[in-house]
Parts: structure tokens; sequence; C-alpha cells
């Protein structure tokens, strides 16, 4: 049974949701969030769909899942009105019960901070949105014409070098699980293919993008990526679960375990939570948890880590996907009563993740699931946007194959 809990008073709609399954470095606060004295005209969120959506993932072959729901009455309130929900375990080995405190692999949504980091440096004048990765990495890639707005959009052409890597599942990871590579070993697994597409092409996902983006952040600040996390992201905003601990394959403190589903049917689960992630590194290999990613985004889109001028920048919409568009390392969901999130999605072995906020900021939902590979769980987890942000406006829907995009995974 889930457990849910509200903290700060809430009322909470009770309705059936029909579905199958300090502030930080360079910030600038956003006048049209400040100005906004009571909360934005959200419908309550919805507890009897989130527990149903929980526990269909644990039917469908999840050991556990958790959602957490952040509203705050602005988007620099520290004082939110909190929603959990929790359902199964964390670890299937104790039968530790899942909770939402769990830290846990957050995947992709690692891009959204490798991104923050980038137009933090173009808001000091050290990075040009739209210069060649050439100008600031000679000779790096094959086409001077690359920007570095491509790459954060994921408009480059680079092929994607985990679609060979994880070809086949629970060897390729097994293959890669200790390993520990430079970021040049994995863009040249990219470039031993030709490029997908002309620079400035349509939106096709690539995590060797941001093995780029790494690169550069490495480059314009002498420093490693973990320091810039911590200097610029997780210390300002106190985000006391969050840490890149890469080449170190373990998860620090209280955490869930991983459980990859192999390619065969029926075939046991794959405790795959220690590993190194060096196959993604600034693509996807940091570590958080649902009130630190909470956290994370609402002060992002609050204005807390970004000037206005560069926080629009990361939010000019590509189209990329059914009801979605993608910014500069965000993305931007469409929901069915009307509503607009903006967040990310990570799959990492073991873990799936959708980690998204309101508009404004003020509402704020990161749920997770410990298993990946699971196409059905993957759909059931995405309905949690849905249970979150729209309430009893939701539509009903059906999880039906191909409604949840699978190209944003860090597999």
């Amino acid at each position: 049974m889930a457990s849910l809990r509200t903290c700060r008073s809430a009322v909470l709609g009770s309705l059936v949701l029909a579905l199958a399954a300090g502030p930080a470095h360079g910030a600038g606060h956003r006048p049209d969030v400040l100005a906004a004295a009571a909360p934005a005209a959200l419908p309550a969120p919805d507890p009897v769909a989130l527990d149903g959506l929980l526990r269909a993932a644990l039917s469908q072959g999840a050991p556990g899942a958790t959602a957490r729901i952040d509203d705050r009455r602005t988007a620099h309130d520290d004082h939110a009105t909190v929603h959990k929900a929790a359902e199964g375990v964390a670890d299937l080995g104790t039968g530790e019960v899942m909770d939402t405190a769990h830290r846990f692999r957050i995947g992709s949504v690692t891009k959204t901070f490798s991104a923050v980091v980038l137009l933090q440096l173009a808001a000091e004048g050290r990075l040009r949105l739209d210069a060649s990765v050439d100008h600031y990495l000679p000779g790096l890639l094959p086409d001077e014409r690359i920007t570095v707005r491509h790459v954060l959009s994921h408009r480059s052409g680079l092929y994607d070098y985990t679609d060979d890597m994880f070809a086949r599942t629970v060897p390729g990871f097994e293959a890669v699980r200790s390993r520990v590579f430079t970021y040049r070993e994995l863009l040249a697994r990219s470039l031993q293919h030709p490029r997908t597409q002309a620079p400035g092409a349509a939106y096709s996902y690539s995590n060797t993008n941001f093995v780029v983006a790494g690169l550069l952040i490495e480059k314009l600040t002498g420093h490693p990526v973990r320091a810039e996390y911590e200097n610029r992201v997780i210390r300002p905003l106190r985000l006391a679960d969050t840490s890149y601990v890469h080449p170190s394959t373990r998860i620090p403190g209280r955490h869930a375990h991983g459980y990859l589903t192999p390619d065969e049917a029926g075939a046991a689960l794959v405790d795959a939570t220690d590993q190194t992630v060096s196959w993604a590194q600034s693509a996807g290999a940091l570590i958080s948890s649902a009130r630190d990613l909470n956290t994370f985004f609402s002060a992002l889109l609050g204005g807390r880590l970004l000037p206005a001028a560069r926080l629009a920048e990361m939010e000019r919409w590509i189209p990329a996907g059914t009801d979605q568009g993608y910014g500069l390392g965000l993305r931007r969901r469409d929901l069915s009563c009307g509503v607009s999130v903006r967040g990310h999605t990570g799959a990492v072995q073991g873990y799936y993740t959708y980690a998204f906020t309101s508009e404004d900021g003020r509402r704020s939902l990161t749920a997770f699931a410990n298993t990946s590979n699971n196409g059905a769980v993957h759909r059931t987890m995405l309905g949690t946007l849905e249970a979150a942000f729209c309430g009893k406006r939701t539509k009903a829907l059906l999880a039906a194959p191909g409604t949840a995009e699978a190209d944003d995974f860090s597999e």
C-alpha cells in the first residue's frame, strides 16, 4: 500500500484517474514570478491517481516506485507543501521499504545541470552559444559548423555512442560497469559512425552532445565537472543528497538499489546499483533525491540559477516528439489539461526518473522507479505528471506503445 503524507496543510482532490498503467551563482530573479502573490492556478494533485500509478509500476516489474510533489506559494518559498507517495521495496535483498528520501541515480536529468553550468558561463561572457565548438576545443569535432547551441539542443548530428554500447542490454552494461572512460574515448566511439544529420537540423537525441558539454565545462573553467556542479548548483541550493562521485561505483548514504530488466522475457533482474557510470559522466552520472531535484527545478524556473535572458535561451523550444519541446538541456511537456511543465527525464541502468516543474517553478514533481529497460513501467511513470499537475482535469489516457519516447534514455 502506498504511503501518502502531506506536510503543511493542503487539501487534495480525491478522484479516479483513468490510466492503463542563498541565491546561486549568476542568478537573477524572474519578475513575473515575484510579482504573483497567490499560487498558480493549478488543479490540486490527485493522491489516488499517484498511488494507483505506483502500484501499476510494481505490477509491471518495478521493485519500487515513489513520487514527491512540492507546492510553493512562490518559487522562492522554502516551506513547501509536500505530498509523498511510495510503493514497494528499495532493496530486494533486504526488503527495505521504498521511501521518497532515498537517493538514486538520475540519469539524463544530469543534462540540465550541465546546461545550467554552461549557461552561467555564457552569462559571464566566457562562452557564446552560437560559436563553433571548435572555437573552444580546436579540432575536436569533424564539422566546425557545430555550435554550442546545437550540442545543448541535440541538433549537432553526432551519433549516439550508447546505441552500440547497449545494443544488448545486460552484456553491454556488464562490459562497462567498472570501466573508466575519458570524454575523448566516448567521443571517439561516436565519431566512428557517420553523422546522423547536418548541424542545426531537427532534434535528434544523443548522449554524445553532453559528453561534448562536459569537455566544454572543463576546458572553459579548468576544473572537473564535479567542482562546477558543486560550486555553481549543489552548494548554493544546499542540495544535501546530490553528488557526482564518478569514478566511484557507490551511491553514498541511504539509497534505492536499481534493477536492470534483461532483454530476455522472464530473466531475473540484475542489480545495477554499483557502477562507475563512466559511460555517461556529464550526460548522466549525477546522484540525487526527489527533494533535491524538486528544489533544483523550482530554483531554475524561478530564476535563481540563471539571469532571465539566459533562462529564456534555455526555453527556446524546438519540436521534440508528441506534445514535447526541447530547449537547451531542458524538456517541455504539454499535458492533457493544457498545463505545460519543464524538466527532464532520466534512465540509467536500474532507474527511471521524471523530474518536472510548473512554468513558474511553484509546483515540482519527481517520480522514479527502481528498474529500467521496461517500457511498460516507463509509460506508467509518465502518468505521474498528469496526476501531479492536472488532477481531476486529466483526460482518460491509454498507455499504448509509443506514448512515452525512448530516445531520452541514458541507457
